[in-house]
């Protein structure tokens, strides 16, 4: 015996013809699509900086430091002839890596900023003289400004030597920067951080450094400069 459903009482809509199209949504006005679209794309950029900050943090904490043909100290401000408080840190890094045995020769990067009358690079070569470093086992690149033209002079002067390999030194927000850099000019850099820098110990002002780094590496990675 058969059952039959119970009428409800409402009448039931016929199904649509066949071959009848489903009605279609009405679409947003121009405006908002526009405004989607744009919040859409600020957040894929907040979160590749916010990517980029973790990837610059995360590597400055590598140390890759091992035998190579150089030892390149990335220059910093000095002031009357006398290295700064950061130049300085670097320094005793390269100073350190040397009698260690992993280079024979400490390249010091940096020109004449403007009101100086002396590169970094060899006021970074007078320091490491007085540390007991050999004179003739310092190169010196002086014509940079830039990190990019730092590290093209370096490359300059380490093909012209035979060399390939080099241990970079400098702080830790700069290490990605540098690594990424030194493939473009044609160097095997290995990164080494400086473990005692003025900057890393200053929590507000590795930030601020950390911040800036974080849009001068895409443009390095870019090759802007």
């Amino acid at each position: 015996m058969s059952t039959r459903p119970e009428p409800t009482g409402a009448p039931v809509p016929p199904p649509p013809p066949s071959g009848t199209a489903a009605p279609r949504t009405a679409k947003r006005p121009l405006p908002l699509r526009i405004a989607n679209y744009a919040l859409r794309f600020l957040i894929l950029v907040v979160a590749l900086w916010a990517l980029t900050v973790a990837a610059i943090h995360l590597y400055g904490r590598r140390d890759e430091a091992r035998r190579v043909d150089a030892i390149v100290v990335l220059g910093a401000a000095q002031y009357d002839g006398r290295p700064s408080p950061v130049l300085r840190a670097r320094l005793d890094h390269a100073v350190a890596l040397h009698r260690r045995g992993l280079a024979p020769v400490i390249i010091m990067t940096g020109g004449v900023g403007p009101g100086d009358t002396v590169s970094e690079a060899v006021v970074s070569q007078r320091y490491a003289v007085r540390q007991g470093i050999p004179r003739d086992a310092i190169l010196t690149e002086r014509e940079g400004l830039t990190t990019l033209e730092s590290m093209t002079g370096v490359a300059g002067l380490m093909r012209g030597r035979g060399m390939s390999r080099a241990v970079l030194v400098s702080d830790p927000f700069h290490m990605l920067r540098l690594k990424l850099l030194s493939l473009r000019v044609g160097i095997r850099g290995f990164t080494s951080p400086t473990p005692d820098s003025p900057i890393s110990r200053n929590r507000a002002q590795e930030r601020r450094f950390l911040i800036r780094e974080s849009f001068g590496l895409p443009v390095a990675v870019l090759g802007i400069r």
